[in-house]
């Protein structure tokens, strides 16, 4: 997701966060190519029981923390808008 500067922007703030989602993919060794590839494999497996907004979908690769032990570990995150569950699904 790219940020859009604006007057209210900190523009040290907005590198830092660019900065750690680079520092993220590296570490993880996953390329943006990577998660196109998972993007689509997500809209062909949900697409069977919902119809999603493609456009609006959101995969990245961000940070998180291990519940056991509070290891920071790499975790992927999706936001996919749902426009309508489909029949079969609800059978």
């Amino acid at each position: 997701m790219f940020k859009i500067f604006n007057k209210n922007d900190n523009s040290k703030e907005v590198a830092k966060e660019r900065l750690k989602l680079v520092l993220i993919h590296d570490r993880a060794h996953v390329s943006p190519k990577f998660l196109d590839m998972v993007k689509g494999d997500i809209i062909r497996v949900i697409s069977d029981y919902m119809e999603i907004d493609e456009e609006g979908l959101d995969v990245k690769l961000t940070r998180t923390k291990r519940e056991s032990d509070d290891t920071p570990i790499p975790a992927l995150v999706a936001n996919i808008p749902i426009l309508k569950m489909k029949d079969r699904a609800l059978k």
